[in-house]
């Protein structure tokens, strides 16, 4: 109950009381009416026959060699378009077929529904359909796994020792450190806690890691076991060939650029591990013209007083379709972070995106930015001013893009879903 709580104070903080009320409208009928309409259960039952037969056309086919039951609410269609649906897209290549967890508030999917080939978007809360679905893949021979987040909340360990009673592999993706900050809550909640002490004291279980602290963690606790590491990357196609040069921007956009000053970037998340004290200084240096694209993770970002500062804008979230279009029009992308326990144990998704889009790269002196040789480091506001400078003057420098163009492409979501996929095929 106290993690409820918690999670509903900053929700308000975040959304405010209306936009709350309609996400927790959202949240229980995805959750929990989906669950209790008697009218679903009803049409499941009668329709069963038929549901089965599409069921088994499914794992009946020749065109793959594992299953992935992924149970994380992160959702599919959603603003940011993260490391879930690159991964899982990649495993659907890779002869892995995936049933991929989402709701009714996220993806407009009442039962099942086919993305791609090997891929399918499962509303799991809709029980009188998950049932059938697991009644089903219990008599497929071909290895089962269950995967999710370490930072997912709604999940409970006692479902994942379920899972396991029933036969199923659990992965454990450890993506971030476990902070309350990310869950949104005052403390860490219940569930995400008890999911990571048992990820760590059970050796079945594998778990990817996507950074080195969170590698050094993993090993201090249960040795390299069943563990792969496989830091976030990039579609570097969509990111590298897929800018339209004939796009047009919004009027928004091409008023800042027409100011005729050096556009610096950013697109994420504005949180509080964003360092504005930084962002102030670069607005001072009236050099540059800031644009920020991306949501209000929390409050952050409206207490630091930066819709104040005259070459810093905010311009919301673009969608994933069309944000390479955005981001190849600015001069320098950058990764202004504060350094602490989140961001030493991020791997950055833009980072690789920023790589395949041939930017010059400046990031404050983050543990997984450090190791590209791409990437300028500030390690301080000082040194991170003088790197815009320097990055400015990189931009048309051919050697300088060759070695962003070969990270990008050591860093592709095809190789990191291959990584993980060849840490399980070890134990098939």
């Amino acid at each position: 109950m106290k993690d409820k709580i918690s999670k509903l104070k900053n929700l308000v903080k975040k959304y405010g009381l209306a936009g709350t009320i309609k996400k927790a409208a959202g949240y229980i009928y995805s959750n929990y009416l989906v669950k209790l309409s008697v009218k679903e259960r009803i049409y499941v039952a009668v329709n069963k026959k038929k549901f089965i037969e599409g069921i088994d056309r499914i794992l009946s086919k020749n065109s793959y060699d594992r299953i992935v039951i992924w149970r994380s609410s992160f959702g599919w269609d959603v603003p940011l378009y993260q490391r879930p649906q690159h991964i899982f897209s990649n495993f659907a290549k890779q002869r892995t077929l995936v049933f991929y967890e989402v709701t009714r508030f996220t993806d407009d999917v009442k039962r099942i529904k086919k993305q791609a080939d090997n891929l399918y978007l499962v509303n799991y809360a809709n029980t009188a359909f998950s049932k059938l679905l697991f009644q089903e893949l219990e008599k497929c021979k071909a290895p089962k796994y269950v995967q999710f987040y370490s930072t997912d909340w709604t999940l409970p360990a006692a479902k994942i020792k379920e899972y396991m009673q029933q036969g199923y592999k659990i992965v454990y993706e450890y993506i971030d450190d476990l902070n309350p900050h990310l869950a949104g809550t005052d403390e860490l909640p219940v569930n995400v806690k008890e999911k990571y002490d048992l990820a760590m004291t059970d050796k079945n279980i594998f778990v990817v890691v996507t950074a080195e602290a969170l590698k050094k963690d993993v090993i201090e606790k249960r040795g390299d076991v069943r563990l792969a590491f496989s830091s976030n990357g990039v579609d570097y196609a969509h990111f590298h060939d897929g800018c339209d040069p004939n796009f047009k921007c919004d009027e928004e956009f091409e008023s800042i650029l027409k100011k005729g000053q050096p556009v610096i970037g950013y697109y994420g998340a504005l949180a509080k591990w964003f360092d504005y004290d930084l962002l102030k200084k670069i607005d001072q240096e009236n050099k540059y013209q800031v644009v920020l694209f991306g949501i209000k993770y929390d409050d952050s970002y409206d207490k630091s007083g930066a819709d104040q500062w005259k070459n810093v804008h905010f311009c919301g979230s673009r969608p994933y379709e069309i944000l390479q279009n955005y981001a190849a029009r600015m001069d320098v992308l950058t990764i202004p972070f504060l350094i602490n326990d989140i961001t030493k144990a991020t791997s950055p998704v833009k980072l690789f995106e920023y790589m395949a889009l041939n930017k010059p790269i400046v990031t404050t002196d983050m543990d997984e930015c450090r190791k590209y040789e791409s990437v300028l480091i500030g390690h301080d506001h000082k040194e991170f001013l003088e790197q815009l400078d320097k990055a400015i003057l990189l931009k048309t420098d051919e050697t300088y893009k060759a070695l962003l163009d070969k990270e990008a492409l050591e860093n592709t979501w095809e190789e990191k879903a291959r990584t993980i996929l060849e840490q399980l095929k070890k134990y098939e």
